[in-house]
């Protein structure tokens, strides 16, 4: 059965997940995001300290719905929130860091987009006394900042890996979909290959996501015209997902299993749909990470007890559970 009405988002720009309310329990229907326009990713509300937020990309829909958890999080203290988005830009994010010093935060929350980069700027961070809640990716000094929260990406890939062997046995093509430049990326991948690893599988193509938005669909509708045996693929985001689900569609192709890690309300809802070519999920959970970066941060400004790390839970969404986790907003 083909799959019906996929709806592929080439950038992030086109996309509209945000959470209106996040809570402490994450993976049951009432805990789902809804559907809202996005705000301007320059935010600020008023009252209380003045945290700041650097995030690597506010278009993607990871990132959005983890500020607003943090927003959320924040404002019930009555402290404000200044979001900055370097649009994957380390260069930017050091020269917005520097503008929120100056701005007069009291601490910094930042996934890093580059941690080799930032060098100057937490050397500036230190200097103003600003302490830093480091998110996602290990600062290269990670003695820079207060407490990491990390995600473990390398079981979200691992995770998928077992359950395409469960369903293919003997092995068979595979396709994986990464970002070389992108170190959360690398890991979930790396994670899939060493639980994949002498199981049979053969990888006859590697598409880099990372050159351009046409190029996961387009190299995978050449992929498919020169495999058109193909077993599975395996992306290292829902948006790569996405844009392979299309390219099998419009192929005609039906019985090739796709991976992800994300977990977004888009991939869950195809994941949803019968005879979908989505087969699971790698899942991430923006609302728990979001929760307890602000959870972190407000206690470390207020000399309270928190964790110097601490790792959000990934786990399998298939067909068989995905209704218990919704499709109308992360988990």
């Amino acid at each position: 059965m083909k799959q019906k009405g996929i709806k592929i988002i080439l950038t992030a720009v086109s996309a509209v997940i945000l959470l209106a309310g996040c809570k402490e329990n994450v993976g049951t229907p009432e805990d789902n995001a809804v559907v809202e326009e996005p705000e301007e990713d320059n935010q600020q509300t008023e009252g209380g300290r003045l945290i700041g937020l650097s995030c690597p990309d506010l278009e993607d829909p990871f990132y959005y719905v983890l500020k607003e958890c943090i927003k959320t999080e924040l404002e019930e203290h009555g402290d404000q929130i200044l979001v900055q988005s370097a649009g994957g830009d380390a260069g930017q994010q050091k020269e917005q860091i520097v503008k929120m010093i100056d701005s007069g935060i009291d601490a910094l929350v930042i996934w890093p987009t580059d941690p080799e980069a930032l060098d100057p700027s937490l050397e500036a961070l230190d200097k103003a006394g600003i302490p830093v809640v480091d998110l996602g990716v290990r600062l290269k000094d990670a003695g820079s900042a207060e407490a990491f929260i990390g995600i473990d990406g390398s079981n979200a890939g691992s995770v998928c890996a077992e359950d395409l062997k469960e369903k293919r046995p003997d092995g068979g093509t595979l396709v994986i979909v990464d970002s070389p430049d992108s170190i959360s990326v690398n890991e979930r991948i790396t994670g899939f290959e060493e639980k994949i690893a002498n199981s049979g599988f053969e990888v006859v193509e590697r598409i880099d996501a990372g050159s351009g938005t046409d190029t996961v669909k387009s190299r995978m509708a050449q992929t498919l015209s020169d495999n058109p045996k193909l077993d599975a693929v395996m992306c290292g985001s829902d948006q790569m997902a996405l844009e392979v689900l299309e390219a099998l569609e419009e192929a005609g192709q039906e019985n090739v299993l796709v991976y992800s890690v994300g977990g977004s309300p888009e991939v869950k809802t195809v994941l949803a749909e019968p005879g979908s070519s989505m087969a699971g999920v790698g899942a991430l959970s923006p609302i728990h990470m979001g929760k307890q970066a602000g959870e972190t941060v407000i206690a470390v400004l207020e000399g309270g007890d928190y964790e110097k790390e601490f790792y959000v839970e990934t786990f399998f969404i298939g067909r068989e559970n995905v209704e218990m986790y919704g499709t109308d907003g992360w988990q």
